[in-house]
């Protein structure tokens, strides 16, 4: 049986590329645009588009992605609520939490939540 620091490594080693799609599939379901993801990622990490899509062609996986982002967000912090059974601002685990403010951030968008507060502006 996996511990808990098993599949923490098996999510920090998924290539953010391959979960990229998805990201998009739930925003373009709901009417969102790519250009609406790629907004929130560039907003939460500070990537630009060039080297969001470097990482993307990369098949850079969560672990370097996050820790190689050019600045996360001073106003990540008040990025709150439920994500998968989680409250992403107890997660105690700080790339977890990165990569759940991601989540929670593209669920925002595909709930029709202005960019505006889904930016935290």
């Amino acid at each position: 049986m996996a511990n808990k620091a098993d599949n923490l490594q098996q999510v920090y080693n998924m290539s953010f590329a391959s979960v990229y799609p998805h990201y998009l599939n739930k925003a373009e379901r709901k009417g969102r645009t790519k250009a609406e993801v790629d907004e929130i990622i560039h907003w939460l990490t500070g990537y630009d588009e060039r080297s969001l899509t470097q990482h993307i062609n990369d098949k850079t996986n969560f672990e370097t992605f996050f820790n190689q982002a050019p600045q996360i967000h001073p106003n990540a912090s008040k990025i709150t609520g439920l994500i998968c059974g989680y409250r992403v601002e107890e997660i105690e685990e700080p790339l977890m939490q990165k990569i759940r403010y991601l989540d929670k951030l593209i669920d925002e968008l595909a709930k029709g939540k202005a960019m505006e507060k889904i930016l935290r502006k």
